[in-house]
């Protein structure tokens, strides 16, 4: 199972990553100077990577000093290498209007080039999750429209770039969201037992919305058959990782619909199915 996650390391792996830019072109002084910090027990750089997550952990504390504008220009000069992780946190910024101005044009080409330069990564090599996300950042650009990019709205082309984050990747989210296309007549039409395999797929991930959409499907059975035992264990893993995120409200929701019809026998079954299963998921 994949122990990179965009979603959770990306910033600290941005910064690692910039800072190793940083130490070996911007300010190679500063890394003289901060030696004691960055490098390792033996005072040499083992590697990039060392010296890297290093600066890295200087930047938690607080202490690198290092301004806005040389961290936009060593992520620029990443950018410019194609580095993907720098090009991933450029397109963040200027998506958000974070320490720069808000520019939808510039943050899908900087998604873009991602994807367009990186499609054939292999699936398990640590910048496979940003190249995936990258995938799902241009699928919702074409879902949208951009017209100040000449980019129109293209569901077809949307769903395509998601599936290969899917498929190609085998990413967590894209995985969910191919599910839901498949639970959506203005999607791929309602294919309950296809959207059950994807689900089941990014549910198996840890991915909490699959869990839980995969736990009410199997437990309701709508268009396949029912399996409330199943469904209620998947219910049951999804509230337990939901605790403390934007989706426990909706997640016990549906957990407290399903247990208030299941049976005394299906509900102890189902938390004995997760306890088991549960534990698997256990360090994420």
């Amino acid at each position: 199972m994949r122990t990179f996650n965009v979603h959770h390391n990306l910033t600290k792996w941005v910064l690692a990553c910039v800072a190793a830019l940083f130490v070996a072109v911007a300010q190679p002084a500063l890394a003289q100077e901060a030696g004691h910090a960055l490098l390792p027990s033996n005072d040499s750089v083992s590697s990039a990577a060392d010296a890297a997550f290093g600066m890295a952990n200087l930047f938690d504390s607080g202490g690198a000093g290092i301004s806005h504008d040389e961290l936009l220009s060593a992520l620029e000069g990443g950018a410019d290498a194609g580095e993907p992780i720098a090009l991933w946190r450029l397109g963040v910024m200027y998506e958000n209007g974070d320490g720069v101005e808000q520019d939808f044009v510039k943050a899908f080409q900087y998604f873009s080039r991602i994807a367009n330069d990186n499609a054939s990564t292999p699936p398990h090599s640590i910048q496979a999750d940003i190249v995936a996300q990258a995938f799902i950042k241009i699928g919702d650009y074409y879902r949208k429209g951009l017209p100040e990019a000449g980019i129109v709205e293209d569901l077809t082309r949307s769903r395509a770039l998601i599936l290969h984050a899917a498929s190609y990747f085998g990413y967590a989210e894209a995985q969910y969201r191919v599910g839901m296309f498949h639970l959506d007549e203005n999607e791929l039409g309602v294919n309950p037992l296809q959207g059950a395999r994807w689900l089941s797929l990014a549910a198996h991930k840890n991915h909490v919305a699959a869990q839980a959409v995969l736990g009410e499907l199997l437990f309701n059975g709508e268009g396949m058959e029912t399996q409330p035992v199943e469904g209620l264990m998947w219910l049951s893993i999804a509230s337990l990782n939901a605790i403390g995120t934007q989706d426990e409200i909706w997640v016990l929701e549906m957990v407290n619909e399903a247990m208030s019809v299941a049976s005394p026998e299906q509900r102890v079954a189902a938390v004995e199915a997760a306890d088991s299963l549960g534990s698997q998921f256990s360090g994420f």
